[in-house]
């Protein structure tokens, strides 16, 4: 089993309906764990990799209601390193 997270973003607060089909999906073979972060507007599911797939994974979401927008890094963009100044010909 190799287990990955996928993060996405969604549009608007899921409605009733949709938390309630969100709690259907730990029946999905492959799906591990889901958590919602109202603040954010954020989905993170933990899933099988051996056996679903990120498209899959947001198809399963889409369906049961929630409007996703994108899906986000888990990783958060690091900074470019500084450029080191080119030292001058020794003449």
């Amino acid at each position: 089993m190799t287990t990955v997270d996928v993060l996405f973003r969604y549009e608007q607060h899921p409605t009733e309906a949709a938390m309630f089909a969100i709690g259907k999906l730990s029946e999905v073979y492959g799906i591990r764990r889901i958590q919602i972060n109202e603040e954010w507007k954020t989905i993170r599911v933990e899933y099988d990799a051996t056996r679903l797939s990120v498209p899959i994974v947001g198809q399963l979401l889409r369906r049961a209601g929630i409007n996703l927008t994108e899906e986000l890094p888990l990783i958060p963009p690091q900074p470019e390193p500084a450029a080191e100044p080119v030292p001058a010909p020794a003449k």
